[in-house]
């Protein structure tokens, strides 16, 4: 049994190696190419890359962490809806966000021609979105509440009482806030901040509407549009690169995570709740906490419900509802399927290192848990490369028709990749069982299969059907993998809506980003549900 688990997270490691291997194969038209690259196109991929990472970091951490504070030490009118509010942008996907905002703010939208016969103004009344600042505001709105909901369990666990002692010692507000509070909860930001640099840079819809040439883009230019294999496995291996950067950094934060702090009074004593608000300082918390919650989903999702209602009524080819029953039922297929693999997978891998046997299964499964920092370009160019090398020497295998032709290959590209949500998922619940657990059913005679499917499954049934939900919402949003992988007639949700939009057919993408984001409210609900307790 752990011999079998671990090939499998060997198996499903082999992309990443992939795109590693293919350096390994560099001969002299390789390297031509690799120049070729540095002296065109690599200067604007670096650069645009790193410019989106600068300001997205900036903003993530000014809005994800001014929010958290705000939350955390202060109380004011609606802070408690606020406290789970502020997390609803995490159902938003960024390319979804993208086009409902351009479709709202773009010359010829209803919102500039209104303002224009209003004021008689002429021309543009504000620069283009679809730009690299565009992106930039983009991706802070839908990603700050990584920031947001590491700062704030940071600052709840460990500020309130440290500032209440800073209090006592003569301390000001401001003195408390910046040098009591923030140094505190500063692994949880740097970590916070990571993670949103790492969706940002495997980010390609976003990336690919607005025209930027990002290494995500680079990538699907160099594979689709130009054909080179090689070329595509460069800037895939240098964008892993950077994530890898990104990871280890986040890791190295959430490891800071791990210290206490005294608790003087309790946690519910009145020296450590959040301080109260009045007047301007309550309206201008209230404004901070408002605006990223209407800009990054209330006004997007009733935007795009606008469209829906003006596609259905309004328009005289109304909605293709018959194709959306096509495309939905694609979409939940694949994350179901996904999904089930991802869990029996996860629980598997859960019992077999809760009985901390020796081996390489350990070492397989930290390395099975990287899968979800691997940007889905990586994946999708890691995947084809192998298959495409055993196509050429071996015409008549079925490999490339296997991945390429039937859901087999998506399947298989979501699990490299959200296999560790699962894992994580299960692992938190195997956490609250206690050893002694087993040790009596042992005592009791219970070989490890009875122990497992009559004691680990009933107690962790919540944990995986959280696992399970999780996945199903990362497939039902995945794009960049699904757009390369996809097999013929099988587009999903996230497909047909990029597709839509990249078109100009923005009304039609309405119902499908819709439908996506009624769906990632699931796990966000449960995420805010889990913090009350």
């Amino acid at each position: 049994m752990r011999l079998l688990l671990t090939l499998l997270c060997v198996t499903l490691a082999l992309p990443v190696l992939g795109v590693l291997g293919a350096w390994a194969a560099l001969d002299e038209a390789a390297l031509a190419l690799l120049r070729h690259q540095a002296q065109t196109v690599m200067a604007d991929y670096t650069l645009q890359s790193a410019l989106l990472v600068l300001g997205v970091g900036l903003g993530v951490t000014l809005v994800g962490t001014g929010a958290a504070v705000v939350v955390a030490l202060f109380d004011f009118p609606g802070r408690r809806a606020f406290e789970w509010a502020l997390l609803l942008p995490l159902a938003m996907p960024a390319y979804v966000l993208a086009y409902a905002w351009t479709d709202a703010l773009q010359y010829s939208g209803p919102v500039q021609v209104g303002l224009r016969a209003l004021t008689g103004a002429q021309g543009a009344l504000w620069p283009d979105v679809r730009s690299l600042w565009g992106a930039v505001l983009l991706f802070v709105l839908c990603l700050y509440p990584y920031v947001y909901l590491l700062a704030r369990a940071a600052l709840g666990e460990r500020a309130a009482p440290m500032m209440e002692a800073a209090r006592l010692l003569g301390a000001g507000l401001r003195r408390r806030i910046f040098e009591v509070a923030l140094p505190l909860a500063r692994p949880a930001i740097t970590a916070g901040v990571a993670l949103a640099l790492m969706e940002t840079l495997a980010d390609y819809g976003v990336g690919s509407y607005f025209g930027l040439s990002t290494f995500s883009t680079g990538i699907y230019k160099a594979w689709l549009v130009m054909y080179d294999r090689v070329a595509a496995a460069q800037l895939a291996s240098l964008l892993l690169a950077a994530v890898a950067l990104l990871l280890f950094v986040e890791r190295r934060a959430q490891r800071r995570l791990r210290f206490a702090a005294a608790r003087p009074g309790g946690a519910g004593s009145a020296e450590t709740r959040p301080l109260r608000l009045r007047g301007a300082a309550a309206a201008l918390a209230l404004l901070l906490c408002a605006l990223p919650v209407l800009l990054g989903f209330v006004l997007p999702v009733a935007w795009l419900g606008w469209l829906v209602w003006q596609e259905a009524t309004v328009s005289e080819f109304g909605l293709p509802l018959a194709r959306f029953a096509a495309w939905a039922a694609t979409s939940f297929k694949l994350a179901a399927i996904a999904a089930l693999a991802a869990t029996a997978l996860a629980l598997a891998l859960g019992f077999a290192l809760r009985r901390r046997g020796g081996g390489l299964l350990p070492p397989a499964a930290r390395v099975l848990s990287l899968g979800y920092a691997v940007p889905g370009a990586v994946i999708a160019v890691g995947l084809l490369l192998p298959v495409g090398w055993v196509q050429q020497r071996w015409p008549d295998a079925p490999l490339g028709a296997l991945f390429t032709g039937t859901v087999f290959g998506l399947v298989y590209a979501y699990l490299v990749r959200f296999s560790a949500v699962a894992l994580q998922s299960v692992e938190a619940g195997y956490a609250r069982l206690a050893p002694s657990v087993d040790e009596s059913a042992r005592m009791l005679g219970g070989g490890g299969w009875r122990i497992w499917r009559e004691l680990h499954l009933p107690l962790l049934r919540r944990s995986a059907l959280a696992a399970a939900l999780l996945v199903f919402v990362d497939v039902m949003k995945e794009l960049p993998a699904t757009l390369v992988l996809r097999p013929f007639g099988s587009d999903t949700l996230a497909v047909v809506a990029y597709n839509f939009a990249r078109d100009e057919r923005l009304a039609e993408a309405a119902l499908p980003s819709l439908a996506i984001v009624l769906v990632g409210l699931l796990p966000v609900l449960l995420l805010s549900r889990a913090m009350k307790n």
